[in-house]
């Protein structure tokens, strides 16, 4: 495994709750969830890059949403 290294997080009180919430809701550490949404903001941005859209869709109310990321 690679080398691993320590860095200071600091979360606004309604973060950690959101935080916290996932981390309890997935069964996962909070050092977890931050790893795979790390992960999957890499996925998300690669595909953009490459000029793809990120949709939603409600199939049950066919219904899609473009989702924008800055």
């Amino acid at each position: 495994m690679k080398d691993k290294r320590t860095m200071s997080l600091n979360l606004t009180e309604a973060e950690m709750e959101v935080l916290d919430d996932l981390a309890r809701r997935k069964d996962l550490t909070k050092t977890a969830v931050i790893r795979q949404a790390i992960r999957l903001y890499q996925l998300v941005d690669q595909r953009l890059s490459k000029g793809e859209k990120l949709v939603f869709e409600d199939e049950a109310a066919n219904k899609k949403s473009e989702l924008m990321v800055l």
